[in-house]
């Protein structure tokens, strides 16, 4: 039996060399979250019970290697032990979809003076950003071990010059401020009492200026009371949780049921806000529902197009409120410990994978 990390999977997926990645979980588990263009087969149990024809009768494309996947890459590498047996080149992943909630992939999209580099946790759904004009850069909401964004920068040349949250994050550690130390960067976080470490705190109406470009601070909050918008060149528009492209921001976390139904009103004022915008305005969320796929395709939308999925949420905002109320998912996996730790803007010690475990949960939809 071979195993594989989970960097070498992604450079496969990346790369677009033939494989087949064999998911072996129970159906309910893949259906929080799973690996793009993953097969799927319900063979968790006969395997955790030792039967030995588990998989005897799955079809598998011939001549390329397969990759087995389970939740803690234990059961997978006897799935892989069956494979090898026929005469399969399998792999089992090291870690499995635990340690894959780390790995990432990107899409570009030049805007004019600025190019747009989406940063996906393709384990998790979370989008974090790098963009530069003139080869300086701004990073938004780093979800990722700073390296990546600092590797990323260089192969194009470009020093990163801020770094940004959009809120407190509850779903996923934030690595901006070690991002903005390893750099020499300028921390930018919106302003509130939460954090406890330093940086430059951003108001409603602040501009950064890098390059050719002009970041703007929109403040939207809702899904928590700092949240806020970044709008670049007027083209733009970084929402993190409060706006996504076809749903919106939870109000609920760490509140009060009247403490959430206050924050779901500020949610409606806040997308009215940012409705005022262009239509042609592109909307950047800070989350997707979907495991990103390796395609190189932005997860974007124009404003108008992402209006018009919620349009028949904000007929009023009794009715929103009702709305978002009703449909709140589960609560993030250990979200009040992530939350505790970046508030004090640091990384537990060792690895991260079990508490950031599972998919995000910051939408309503």
């Amino acid at each position: 039996m071979k195993q594989i990390d989970v960097d070498t999977l992604r450079d496969w997926l990346e790369n677009g060399q033939p494989m087949t990645v064999l998911d072996i979980r129970s159906s309910e588990d893949r259906a929080q979250w799973s690996i793009p263009g993953s097969m799927h087969v319900n063979a968790y149990a006969a395997l955790k019970a030792g039967d030995p024809n588990a998989l005897q009768q799955v079809e598998l494309p011939v001549g390329r290697p397969v990759v087995t996947i389970c939740n803690a890459g234990v059961v997978s590498q006897v799935a892989a032990e069956q494979l090898s047996r026929r005469g399969i080149d399998a792999f089992a992943l090291i870690g499995g979809m635990k340690s894959w909630s780390l790995a990432w992939n990107t899409a570009e999209l030049p805007l004019g003076d600025v190019i747009v580099i989406q940063v996906r946790r393709t384990g998790k759904g979370c989008l974090s950003y790098l963009m530069a004009s003139d080869a300086q850069a701004v990073v938004i909401d780093a979800s990722l071990d700073p390296t990546v964004y600092v590797r990323l920068a260089d192969q194009r040349g470009w020093a990163i010059r801020y770094v940004l949250d959009t809120h407190v994050h509850a779903d996923h550690l934030s690595r901006s401020r070690i991002l903005a130390e390893s750099t020499g960067a300028r921390l930018l976080v919106p302003h509130q009492n939460r954090t406890r470490f330093a940086f430059s705190p951003v108001r409603d109406g602040d501009t950064v200026a890098f390059g050719n470009a002009t970041l703007g601070a929109l403040a939207t909050p809702g899904h928590t009371s700092e949240s806020t918008s970044y709008l670049v060149n007027g083209q733009a528009l970084f929402t993190g949780d409060t706006l996504f492209l076809s749903s919106v921001g939870r109000p609920d976390l760490k509140a009060s049921s009247t403490e959430a139904e206050s924050r779901a009103r500020m949610i409606f004022r806040s997308l009215q806000h940012l409705l005022e915008l262009s239509g042609q305005t592109i909307v950047f969320p800070g989350h997707t529902s979907e495991p990103p796929a390796f395609d190189g395709r932005p997860i974007c939308d124009e404003l108008n197009r992402v209006s018009s999925r919620i349009a028949a949420w904000l007929q009023s905002e009794d009715d929103f409120v009702r709305t978002i109320l009703d449909r709140i998912p589960p609560t993030p996996l250990n979200y009040l410990k992530i939350v505790e730790l970046n508030e004090a803007g640091a990384l537990p010690e060792g690895d991260v994978t079990d508490l950031e475990a599972g998919a995000n949960r910051c939408a309503v939809g």
